[in-house]
């Protein structure tokens, strides 16, 4: 009896410790269980707001050392260090101080990222450019998310420096900002000056807050634990790991296939993450409006991944001149912050080149503007018979940058590309559809489903609010199980949690 009850308290320690092969994500019982339970407590907070902070604080770092261990600590020196300078930044009033001090923070910042990020790429270069064993590699963990809060931080003292918002009086509410659990490891990335305000407001969670949360977290867990994980197991990965096993048909399914995947991969932890905080009583703005509706690389880039596409256009976009400084200026500094925004993503070349496609992408769809004053950034305002051109030209553009994005090498990307050009054997076809009847099946779901006009969406958003609350907990239940069911013995953790 003595060593069941040992067993089991050992079990208990290997579920609630640290354990880097073991990520807490939300499509995980772990989670849901222990979400369970904080729910239940937060539900009695709502008039007590300090302990309330508090008690959302210790909870979010706890998820943060579930995902990263002693990692959480860096978390929280980047929480002192921005909360520090940004009084600083607010008190003074000699710009050569403020501008000091904004450097220094934004310094601070990019200097963590870059440590954990870009050292092993940048010895890597090193050893290529001067012999192997130059410099040796240092093998440094990488924080799950870290670019999210990095970015969040930076926007915080960048937006006090420009006179935009005052800085908190309270350390633990800047806290609370930075590492609020739903947004922490893959956004979306909240700004300040929109999430601060309701810290301290008391949760106010409508029926219809309430079961706008339940809706998204159910679609979330759908995206990303049904549809995503199970094409990415029993088709893309083994097309990118072995390409030249594949017809030209099954490699171009592939990148069909990735690019359905890492939108219900990322957009499904998203629709989590905004339904989480809906049921907290917060409000998160939208990351994906339907990405691959879009007609036009600009439009594609309002709809995917927003709060990274406005952070880069409000925070380095912007600040390198905009559009402020002629044309040609204009198309460099969107080339730059692409190719930027590419190297956020990862310290790889694979990643630059993938910024560098869509760059030079928006960079010729502006200067077609400037020739053709018609033409429209918006793919919304087409004539309905050029749309869907569009929208198909726009979805290639996109799918070869994430042919770019998966690929483990160049070398990958070129055998691909030759098995689409060279070996696509179309009369496999039928044969090759058969054979994955599951995943194919899956991958046209998927898609109507993103196909699905506004109106259907909103009417099953209207039949999840209205339900009863039994009902909704019996369609949540049902969804775990469903999930339980299909999963994997191995966790897959979500895409962005590398970067």
């Amino acid at each position: 009896m003595i060593e069941g009850f040992e067993a089991m308290i050992g079990k208990m320690e290997s579920l609630l410790l640290y354990d880097s092969q073991s990520p807490l994500i939300f499509s995980s019982g772990l989670f849901l269980f222990l979400f369970a339970v904080f729910y239940t407590i937060y539900g009695r907070m709502q008039r007590t707001t300090m302990l309330r902070i508090v008690y959302v604080i210790l909870f979010s770092l706890y998820f943060y050392y579930k995902s990263s261990g002693i990692y959480f600590l860096l978390l929280i020196f980047a929480a002192t260090s921005d909360y520090i300078i940004a009084r600083l930044i607010y008190r003074l009033q000699r710009p050569v101080l403020r501008r000091i001090l904004v450097v220094a923070s934004v310094g601070i910042n990019l200097g963590m990222l870059g440590y954990f990020k870009y050292t092993d790429f940048l010895i890597q270069i090193a050893n290529d450019l001067f012999g192997e064993g130059f410099l040796q590699f240092q093998n440094i963990f990488l924080p799950v998310g870290i670019s999210f809060f990095v970015f969040q931080s930076m926007s915080y003292t960048i937006d006090i420096y420009r006179r935009q918002m005052r800085p908190l009086d309270n350390w633990l509410e800047y806290l609370f900002y930075l590492s609020f659990f739903p947004q922490l490891v893959a956004g979306p990335i909240v700004r300040a000056r929109d999430f601060i305000p309701q810290i301290r407001q008391r949760p106010q969670i409508t029926r219809e807050m309430f079961g706008m949360g339940v809706f998204l977290l159910l679609t979330g867990l759908f995206k990303k634990a049904i549809i995503s994980d199970y094409i990415s197991l029993n088709f893309v990965d083994r097309i990118f790991d072995e390409p030249l096993l594949y017809s030209g048909f099954e490699c171009l399914m592939g990148i069909y296939g990735y690019a359905l995947q890492i939108y219900c991969d990322f957009s499904g932890y998203s629709d989590m993450a905004i339904g989480i905080a809906l049921l907290m009583g917060f409000h998160f703005p939208k990351n994906f409006d339907a990405p691959y509706k879009s007609a036009t690389i600009t439009e594609f880039w309002h709809r995917w991944h927003i709060s990274l596409s406005t952070w880069l256009r409000d925070y380095l976009y912007i600040s390198l001149g905009g559009n402020r400084k002629g044309r040609l200026r204009t198309y460099v500094n969107l080339l730059l912050t692409m190719l930027l925004g590419g190297l956020w993503h990862g310290a790889a070349i694979r990643f630059i080149l993938w910024g560098a496609l869509h760059g030079v992408a928006l960079a010729l769809h502006k200067l077609w503007m400037g020739i053709y004053p018609r033409a429209k950034a918006e793919g919304r305002d087409m004539h309905w018979w050029s749309r869907p051109f569009g929208i198909v030209f726009t979805f290639h553009i996109v799918c070869l940058g994430w042919l770019m994005f998966r690929a483990e090498s160049m070398q990958t990307v070129e055998l691909m590309l030759h098995q689409i050009f060279v070996n696509f054997h179309p009369q496999i076809i039928l044969q090759v559809v058969e054979g994955y009847t599951v995943v194919f099946s899956l991958i046209a779901l998927g898609y109507l489903l993103h196909w699905m006009p506004q109106s259907a969406d909103r009417l099953a958003q209207k039949a999840v609010i209205r339900s009863p609350l039994a009902l909704q907990v019996a369609m949540t239940v049902v969804m775990i199980w469903v999930v339980m069911q299909t999963k994997s013995s191995d966790i897959q953790p979500f895409i962005y949690f590398q970067f």
